[in-house]
């Protein structure tokens, strides 16, 4: 059972029927703490299923839905606006605070930062809307208050943070969102004078750029990020490899994304392509073995998943899913349980493509089943759903399987 999730439906159906936390405790016979562990996932074990079974007669709903109901997954559109909120707050916005604020520790805001980031390569976006205004708040105030290093390091932690809203908001098909928390890494970024962290925030911007349906900008500023930082990053060992490789990663989506949609001269654009791809797997061979600097799940088999990626977004089907399969299920394991997911996606969108629907669908069930909020939350796993109810699978399996994997995902019937 998914610990955070779970919390967060008892959460949403204690609030729908007006208790309280210290009433909903007194009815579950717990602490008031208990309640607050369970509704923010912070429980060591799975509830047992008394607890389960209690917990959906208290709050009157059944227990298949307090442990699957979609509408909670998501973040609130509350939620979404509080981060954006938080974003345009005068003191997150121009670092004044004022003389009387306090500024956490810089090694609190780091840890809560670790903490927020291992959540969303979990798979859990959702949570997000409720750490991220908090974090962004003491971040800034942490790069206002501090001196010398301990300030490089707060805006290292800042650019960090911003980064993350992006990510959150790309998750969320919030473009606008991703594009303003981009601008603020990179600009954060350059106060840190920490080349791996410019590096890292150009690459964040780069994506938002592409998902705003700015992709040649994107290929542009990623390229020239790589360009004006790459000897300081050859320099800086794993994580400049890493962020180096990614920034290549973040341009080829953008340069497959502008063949796409380019009306001209769409072959030549995606002939430059698999071009960006050998650089970022050039960086990936430097390094020698996947790993996970920065967050950047960034290695040989991450690159395969944007080769991958790169295939879906330029309509080859047949040619995403050769790489997909060849891609080690030894590798894949190793690999943050978000990126697994988005390959699976991506699968089942090349799947879709060569006209292998019913296939897509069971891909897309072994997404759901890795990592919830992939398919029922993010907006572009949503429409893929909706395209393959249109199109039909021509298995009534499969179609039984697809009309409930919708109803998960709060489509309409």
């Amino acid at each position: 059972m998914d610990t955070i999730q779970f919390g967060r439906r008892v959460a949403y159906w204690r609030t729908r029927r007006r208790l309280s936390q210290h009433s909903f405790a007194a009815l579950m016979g717990k602490s008031v703490r208990w309640v607050q562990d369970l509704e923010g996932g912070h429980r060591q074990a799975d509830p047992q299923l008394s607890i389960v079974q209690l917990a959906a007669l208290r709050l009157g709903v059944s227990v298949d839905r307090l442990l699957h109901d979609p509408a909670v997954l998501c973040p609130s559109a509350s939620e979404v606006e509080a981060v954006r909120a938080a974003l345009h707050r005068h003191d997150v916005l121009t670092g004044w605070s004022g003389t009387c604020a306090e500024a956490a520790p810089v090694a609190a805001v780091r840890r809560a930062l670790v903490h927020a980031r291992d959540g969303f390569q979990a798979g859990h976006f959702a949570q997000l809307g409720a750490q991220l205004p908090a974090l962004l708040v003491d971040a800034t105030r942490a790069a206002g208050h501090y001196e010398g290093e301990e300030r490089r390091q707060a805006f290292r932690l800042l650019s960090l943070t911003l980064e993350l809203v992006e990510a959150a908001a790309v998750k969320w098909g919030d473009s606008e969102l991703a594009v303003t928390a981009g601008q603020r890494a990179v600009a954060a970024a350059e106060r840190s004078e920490d080349p791996v962290i410019m590096a890292s925030a150009a690459r964040h911007l780069a994506d938002a750029l592409t998902h705003h349906g700015q992709p040649q900008a994107a290929v542009e500023f990623a390229t020239a990020a790589a360009g004006r930082l790459q000897a300081d990053l050859l320099q800086c060992g794993a994580d400049g490899l890493s962020v180096l490789g990614m920034l290549w990663l973040k341009a080829s989506m953008a340069q497959a994304a502008a063949a796409e949609a380019d009306d001209r001269q769409p072959a030549a654009l995606a002939r430059a392509v698999p071009d960006l791809l050998d650089q970022a797997d050039e960086h990936a061979a430097r390094l020698g073995t996947d790993d996970n600097r920065l967050w950047t799940a960034f290695g040989p088999t991450n690159v395969a998943l944007y080769r991958v990626a790169a295939h879906v977004q330029l309509r080859e089907g047949e040619q995403a899913l050769a790489v997909a399969a060849d891609i080690p299920d030894a590798a894949l394991a190793g690999l943050p349980r978000e990126r697994r997911a988005h390959l699976l996606t991506d699968r089942a969108h090349a799947e879709t493509q060569a006209g292998l629907r019913a296939e897509a669908v069971d891909t897309l069930l072994e997404a759901e089943r890795l990592a919830p909020e992939e398919v029922a939350c993010r907006p572009r796993t949503k429409a893929l759903v909706e395209d393959l109810r249109l199109l039909g699978t021509g298995n009534a399996g499969a179609e039984g399987r697809l009309r409930a994997l919708a109803a998960r995902c709060g489509l309409p019937r």
